[in-house]
């Protein structure tokens, strides 16, 4: 089982193929199983690279009292120094862009491409979008204490879906994946919860980005998430959008196919086949 020591925990990667290297991060209570279908395609002339982030998957937890998407996106700038990657590209969905967002206005010279997929930024459209992605999911923590995050998760997609349809997209797959992997510590999942849920206390300089973007965002993503689409377009200095046909909030699993090829034309321009890869094989 390949690891790498990054800061205070032992993070599990899956890692295929060789090339100019791409970095894949996940979305909240998920791991790096959501991104097999992409790391398959792409490892035929990429280096594609996926990780199970700090309380997920088989990285798991480690004894903080709490977390934050900075400190996460410091286990992302030291998971890349581990394994030697010279300039990745980084792919971040959800949570994983927010990861992103963050890795890549501090260490902008570190990065020669970003993928933001499915994901939001720091700032808040008003008080409805506060109560939604703060005062909700804190309130969703005390509750899985007793029902299990799986029950707790289900009833959110389903509010979600009232609001929203369509938005959770293929959340049979979503459940699938999970069922197929380790199960997430209650304690975990608070705390992962809670630092997606202060993620708009974080200062991100989105004009620092220096690397070209793609914003990906589902056809049926929620009214606020496109605001937040909008925003990273006209903030990030090299931004380019594009939107998924029939994506929900997965759109890397709604649409692999189509997700998937967006990528790889976004990496024929920033990092072509055929470049060194930069990567020094750890495993």
């Amino acid at each position: 089982m390949p690891t790498v020591r990054t800061n205070d925990v032992q993070t599990y990667y899956e890692r295929r193929g060789s090339g100019p290297p791409v970095v894949f991060v996940h979305g909240a209570i998920l791991d790096s199983s959501q991104w097999t279908q992409q790391i398959d395609a792409l490892s035929d002339e990429y280096t594609a690279i996926a990780y199970d982030v700090r309380g997920h998957g088989r990285t798991g937890g480690s004894d903080r009292e709490s977390y934050s998407i900075p400190l996460l996106a410091d286990d992302l700038h030291a998971f890349v120094t581990a394994l030697d990657l010279e300039n990745p590209v980084i792919c971040g969905l959800s949570m994983g862009g927010c990861i992103a967002q963050v890795y890549a206005a501090a260490h902008p010279e570190a990065v020669s491409g970003l993928i933001l997929a499915d994901t939001f930024t720091p700032y808040l459209f008003g008080r409805g979008e506060w109560f939604q992605r703060s005062v909700m999911l804190r309130a969703a923590v005390p509750p899985v204490r007793l029902l299990g995050y799986e029950r707790i998760e289900r009833a959110m997609v389903w509010v979600h879906e009232r609001l929203s349809k369509g938005a959770s997209g293929d959340y049979e797959r979503v459940e699938s994946l999970r069922a197929e992997g380790p199960t997430m510590d209650t304690a975990e999942f608070a705390k992962v919860i809670r630092a997606v849920a202060s993620f708009h206390e974080t200062r991100v300089d989105h004009s620092a980005i220096s690397a070209p973007t793609l914003v990906l965002y589902g056809e049926q993503e929620p009214a606020f998430l496109r605001r937040h689409v909008s925003k990273m377009a006209a903030d990030i200095p090299n931004a380019v959008v594009e939107e998924v046909p029939g994506g929900g909030h997965a759109s890397n699993l709604d649409n692999p196919d189509f997700f998937t090829e967006a990528v790889r034309e976004f990496l024929a321009n920033v990092r072509p086949a055929g470049e060194s890869d930069g990567a020094t094989a750890s495993e």
